[in-house]
């Protein structure tokens, strides 16, 4: 019987653990790595090629953005399940990919198993959420609509953000102060209706994979 290979990662030791010991009772399910942080996380996916990678969206280091990154320009084989609690849902729901899934962390063991094995047969899996919800993810989230609303250096700003470069950094890069980008990031927060990097940087991902996608022919 195949296996399913699965790299883990997040940022909570008792979480690790816990994924551990449920995937490890499944006869299916193979744990090749598990990882408290960004960078072990995208070595192991890079090295392992597993077939997915369960990861805590809101570790450190803009983790979500340089792991969907990762994934998407280098494992394309490798699908991403974000595993989060019930108050970030909406937050990684709207920002996001199709590619992706989500799985809530109040999801009990038999479900958990019986979602990522769906997963592995090729479908998505997103939690049960409100129609409003769902009318977002089909018609465009609010986020991704206020992007039209974003000045050019907004946008810059957004890539480099999506990039893991610090406020410092991005003025480094724009010949300006970190603090003159704290006030363009609070705008772009306000514009995008988000309230943080890791977000601001799926999005940015999220829509530079949309723009370079190759067009079916008519």
């Amino acid at each position: 019987m195949r296996r399913i290979s699965v790299v883990i990662a997040d940022r909570h030791p008792v979480v690790l653990e816990g994924l551990s010991k449920v995937l490890g009772a499944a006869a299916d399910f193979s744990i090749v790595a598990s990882c408290n942080d960004a960078a072990s996380c995208i070595e192991a996916i890079r090295s392992l090629t597993p077939d997915m990678a369960i990861v805590d969206p809101a570790m450190p280091e803009l983790a979500a953005a340089r792991i969907l990154s990762t994934v998407n320009s280098e494992n394309r084989s490798t699908h991403l399940v974000f595993f989060v609690s019930s108050e970030d849902c909406e937050l990684v729901f709207s920002a996001t990919p199709v590619t992706c899934s989500i799985i809530l962390r109040d999801t009990d063991p038999e479900a958990l198993v019986q979602s990522l094995r769906h997963i592995a047969n090729g479908h998505n899996v997103l939690p049960s959420t409100s129609s409003d919800s769902i009318v977002s993810r089909e018609q465009g989230t609010t986020s991704e609509s206020g992007l039209t609303a974003l000045t050019e250096r907004e946008r810059q700003i957004m890539r480099l953000v999506s990039e893991g470069l610090s406020n410092k950094e991005i003025g480094r890069r724009l010949n300006t102060t970190d603090g003159t980008i704290k006030v363009h990031l609070h705008n772009i927060f306000q514009k995008l209706e988000i309230s943080n990097r890791t977000v601001l940087a799926a999005l940015a991902i999220s829509q530079h994979d949309r723009a370079t996608a190759p067009r079916e022919k008519t």
